[in-house]
């Protein structure tokens, strides 16, 4: 009984539709995943069809971008939530919009040294994708200005480069408020990923705890070893749900489904807090 809780389709940054993730997930003998985009529910309905189909558990869900008081960013993975709610609405299509002028303003800023245009960039989105970084790394991609999107994360795209341009989200405690408040369940994703650049201070842990945060992603591949152990710990102190996720991407990551795994007890657990009256699709249905 193996469940992938983190993992995004095209409607973001993955590379693939929401139908072929779940297809490849049913591939790749799982029970169950969670499609989790990038501050969009847009997914949910070709993936409810797709899992159907295919037989395999589906847990509506969503990746929220926040961002700590250091500058630090921080997702939180919210399950289960009631995708109408209206202040969760309006504060996605805030961040949506904040997302968009940024990678236009990146773009003309790219557009000084590359041949990149804002014509290429929207080519590489969905008509549903929220436009971000990723998608101006594969427009670098397509230029030949470098290999992959790793290698434009690491160089032209990385925080604190001259075309980098920093833009609007809520905070991690806010984050988890308006996830509870839409009837959903706040998980914080890949909390000890140094990997990627600074980690939030410990604070903000007892900070996002008490504002009703559910459950931490330890088992991801961008978590430390040491980070791993001290997020069990962490989570055994305060009855936190633990789980495990791919954070699967497509083509976009080397991350492999089902490669972090999270048990069915933990996701009837998730089920169970959440109040929105959205529920596993269990077998998808």
């Amino acid at each position: 009984m193996a469940f992938d809780m983190h993992t995004h389709s095209d409607y973001s940054d993955g590379t693939t539709s929401p139908a072929d993730v779940v297809e490849a997930a049913a591939r790749a003998g799982l029970t169950g995943l969670a499609i989790t985009d990038h501050d969009t529910t847009a997914g949910w309905d070709p993936a409810e069809h797709a899992s159907s189909h295919h037989g395999i558990a589906l847990i509506r869900g969503m990746e929220l971008s926040t961002v700590s008081d250091e500058g630090v960013a921080v997702h939180v993975l919210s399950y289960l939530h009631d995708p109408t709610n209206v202040t969760l609405l309006a504060e996605l299509a805030k961040s949506r919009n904040a997302r968009y002028k940024r990678a236009k303003r990146m773009t003309e800023l790219l557009a000084r040294d590359f041949p990149i245009t804002w014509e290429l960039v929207k080519q590489q989105t969905t008509v549903e994708a929220t436009i971000g970084r990723p998608h101006l790394a594969d427009a670098l991609v397509q230029v030949g200005a470098v290999p992959n999107r790793s290698a434009a994360f690491d160089s032209i795209l990385r925080g604190g480069s001259k075309y980098y341009v920093p833009h609007y989200a809520p905070d991690p405690v806010q984050g988890v408020e308006l996830i509870r408040a839409a009837g959903g369940v706040p998980v914080f994703a890949h909390p000890t990923a140094s990997v990627r650049g600074r980690v939030v201070k410990e604070r903000l842990f007892y900070d996002m705890l008490d504002a009703g945060l559910a459950g931490l992603e330890v088992y991801h591949r961008d978590n430390s070893e040491r980070g791993k152990q001290w997020l069990l710990e962490f989570a055994a102190e305060h009855n936190l749900l633990v789980t495990g996720s791919s954070d699967y991407h497509g083509t976009g990551k080397p991350n492999t489904l089902g490669e972090n795994v999270t048990s069915r007890a933990t996701v009837e657990a998730i089920e169970a807090q959440a109040t929105s009256g959205f529920k596993v699709l269990w077998n998808g249905r």
